[in-house]
């Protein structure tokens, strides 16, 4: 049941509250002082919903991309840690330890990043280019014990995947949907619910029992769920969603033995 209401409160917000707010007061004085009019409603799906529906399916893309990226890192991490176990003949405890440590290092300047301001970015990112490099002086350390070259340069090749994919999961932190985009949502869905106030007026002229303001409440609660929708798809890493991006970082490590 916490749960439920936890998800609730995600899409039914302070923002919810105020607009249905302006809605329900823009409908009371239309109804008060008899101001009627028939809006058409497909401005509603145009000059909203369309943009907001086409930023959430943005913003899922990007998500998913995200996680693809996420799991590319784990994956060629792992792939570094089989290397150090199975292809070097009695390979010394210490070196997994060591490896455990540049992962986990890793791992957890990744989610420093992701989880903070992007205005603090060029200062976290530079831990993990650091956690990069202690990587690639590691795989020159598997050569002083035997790793053969074939096998270094593979070995070469995960990191550098991994590189990649932390590049990409970095450009969709940096760079979200388009800012006018979102600008030109949350005018409209302050401006829209008060605009049609007359259009409520003339459609709920034979309700009674308070049934006046039913439809400009649901017109606004459907409207700004979609954008808190919106909103938190926005940043897949900032841990305030349901659908965030988690880094775990225990369980990885944990699980690679």
């Amino acid at each position: 049941m916490w749960k439920l209401i936890k998800r609730v409160g995600l899409i039914i917000n302070w923002k919810t509250l105020l607009i249905t707010g302006l809605a329900i007061a823009s409908t009371a004085i239309c109804l008060h002082f008899h101001i009627k009019a028939d809006f058409p409603l497909t401005l509603i799906g145009t000059a909203i919903v369309f943009p907001i529906v086409f930023s959430i399916g943005g913003a899922y893309k990007r998500r998913e991309v995200a996680l693809d990226e996420y799991g590319s890192i784990k994956a060629h991490g792992r792939a570094l840690y089989f290397a150090v176990s199975d292809w070097l003949e009695n390979p010394p405890q210490e070196l997994k330890t060591e490896l455990k440590e540049h992962l986990a290092s890793l791992l957890n300047s990744c989610k420093q990043i992701f989880t903070h301001p992007v205005s603090e970015l060029e200062n976290n990112e530079k831990e993990v280019y650091d956690s990069f490099k202690k990587l690639s002086l590691f795989v020159k350390e598997m050569r002083r014990h035997g790793l053969p070259s074939g096998e270094a340069s593979r070995s070469n090749q995960f990191l550098s995947k991994m590189m990649i994919s932390f590049e990409r999961i970095k450009h969709i932190y940096q760079y979200r949907t388009p800012r006018t985009l979102r600008t030109y949502s949350d005018i409209f869905i302050v401006i829209l619910p008060i605009i049609y106030g007359p259009h409520f007026a003339h459609n709920v002229t034979n309700y009674n029992f308070g049934l006046h303001f039913a439809v400009p409440i649901m017109f606004s609660v459907i409207l700004v769920a979609l954008d808190n929708i919106q909103s938190h798809l926005e940043n897949p890493f900032d841990q305030q969603g349901e659908d965030d991006v988690y880094i775990n970082v225990e369980k990885f490590i944990r699980n690679l033995e």
